[in-house]
């Protein structure tokens, strides 16, 4: 990782020709939407933490297809139901793929969020996150699921990076450990618990958070496929582990 300390000025990915088609940007794409969106008929809802991330993911449909409308939406903290934050809610709508992905990937649809509650999402169409197909971009896929329902922090007292899975539904993060699982990195992590907000988490083992943070992130400034808060703040966490590793 380079220390840089803002991303913005990267380029912007790329819309593949087809958004169904084993690609990093299918892949990174529908990981983001599987984490924190939602599907309803043509619309496709993501959440992002500002407009920079948004202009990635808007990219990713194609300007001609893509409409953003940006909302402040205010949520419990998963691990602690009286802190609440507040994030950017981008729409992008009329997406002609937004029904096929749903069937193809096994997304929510209906308008339910797939960080929402997990007994409405079970009850919808499809439903599974079927990304086999996705595999041979396991990275991009990886990435946009962490940036999506994924926290990342600096832990002083343990010199270590702290990755943790958050979502309230158990198949998405069943998903997401069967994909680190099968990562060439080696990523294992802890048992699935309840969070204070109802639904569940697992955490990364500390010593594994490095290696997998730089994995997660390598090659993505060519790409464009990453959020840049996100990226930088995991750059930042795992460069303090390495310095403290020098001292």
């Amino acid at each position: 990782m380079s220390g840089r300390a803002d991303w913005t000025d990267a380029p912007l990915p790329t819309a593949p020709d087809d958004l169904l088609a084993s690609t990093p940007e299918a892949a990174y794409l529908w990981g983001r939407v599987a984490a924190d969106g939602a599907v309803d008929g043509d619309e496709v809802r993501v959440r992002v933490g500002g407009a920079p991330a948004a202009e990635r993911v808007a990219a990713l449909f194609g300007a001609r297809d893509v409409d953003r409308e940006r909302e402040v939406t205010e949520r419990e903290y998963a691990h602690d139901t009286d802190v609440t934050r507040t994030s950017d809610e981008y729409v992008v709508v009329e997406t002609p793929a937004a029904r096929r992905a749903a069937a193809a990937f096994g997304l929510p649809t209906g308008g339910v969020d797939s960080g929402g509650d997990a007994a409405d999402a079970s009850n919808t169409p499809n439903g599974g996150y079927r990304f086999s197909a996705l595999a041979d971009h396991r990275r991009q896929l990886l990435r946009g699921l962490v940036e999506g329902c994924g926290t990342v922090c600096y832990k002083s007292d343990a010199n270590a990076v702290g990755i943790s899975v958050v979502h309230d539904d158990e198949a998405l993060l069943a998903t997401v450990r069967a994909h680190l699982d099968a990562a060439p990195v080696h990523a294992p992590y802890g048992d699935l618990n309840e969070s204070s907000s109802g639904g569940y988490w697992f955490g990364v083992a500390d010593d594994a958070g490095p290696a997998l943070g730089e994995w997660l992130y390598e090659g993505s400034g060519e790409s464009g496929l990453f959020a840049p808060q996100r990226r930088t703040k995991t750059e930042k966490s795992v460069e303090r582990v390495r310095e403290g590793e020098r001292a």
